[in-house]
């Protein structure tokens, strides 16, 4: 029976995966003439990003391994701009925070760049921005054009664990977005993502058994509240509230 389960996730997996690289070619056509039509009056990539999320909810909504729960999405001001943060599971955390259904940009490693498609769509369309692990000079210019954007009212979505978990746990969050939130005045918006890991683990492709995945908005973290707070307090407060909202391994001794 294990055997057999094992069989079908390995063939709906290579059928998932082959319906998204071929759709993911036309998509990226449609993404390039809406961002040619919407330039003039759309400076903010508003439909340009709420494109791409639908774009990727398509997937989730044809994805064998499971369901995407959103919880608390009446909670996002569509007028008001955030540093949205959330802990980090899998390949899937991307597509399922999608299903938000609110523009904001991405702060992605610079080789996600280069992938056909949906690297193209997020350089030419979307706006992301690109970071070289461990390069200071690709930091710092991340840091500028972050606190640059959310300074024209647009969001900014980090993962400051800086890579997936490897057992669902939550690692330490580094300080960068909670510095730009401070320096921007910006408030925090944190995001709890739950079990994307069991439908699709760290270094796998294949998907896994069907499974229930959440995305939890968690009460935003207004400006006020951590206006004189240091960075490193705030990475750990924003940690703390994410964890208590996840499905979490045994912490270690």
């Amino acid at each position: 029976m294990r055997y057999s389960q094992t069989v079908l996730n390995t063939v709906f997996s290579a059928v998932f995966l082959a319906f998204f690289g071929t759709t993911s070619a036309f998509f990226f056509c449609v993404a390039c003439v809406l961002r040619i039509c919407t330039a003039p009056f759309d400076p903010r990539r508003i439909v340009s990003n709420l494109f791409s999320a639908f774009w990727a909810s398509v997937y989730t909504w044809v994805m064998p391994s499971g369901s995407v729960k959103i919880v608390g999405r009446e909670k996002l001001d569509i007028r008001k701009n955030y540093v949205f943060v959330s802990n980090h599971q899998s390949q899937l955390d991307i597509l399922v925070l999608y299903r938000l259904l609110f523009p904001y940009r991405w702060v992605a490693k610079a080789s996600v760049f280069r992938l056909p498609f949906i690297g193209w769509n997020m350089a030419l369309n979307n706006g992301d921005i690109k970071l070289k692990r461990g390069d200071k000079d690709s930091i710092k210019a991340m840091m500028a054009r972050c606190e640059a954007l959310l300074r024209q009212n647009i969001s900014i979505f980090f993962f400051p664990e800086g890579t997936r978990s490897k057992n669902g746990c939550i690692g330490k969050f580094k300080p960068g977005a909670f510095i730009l939130a401070k320096n921007a005045g910006v408030d925090i918006q944190p995001i709890a993502i739950s079990n994307t890991n069991k439908a699709l683990p760290k270094y796998s492709l294949t998907f896994q058994e069907h499974t229930k995945m959440t995305v939890k908005v968690l009460d935003t973290i207004p400006f006020s509240r951590f206006r004189d707070m240091p960075p490193e307090k705030i990475a750990a407060m924003a940690r703390t509230l994410i964890a208590g909202q996840v499905a979490r391994c045994r912490e270690p001794a």
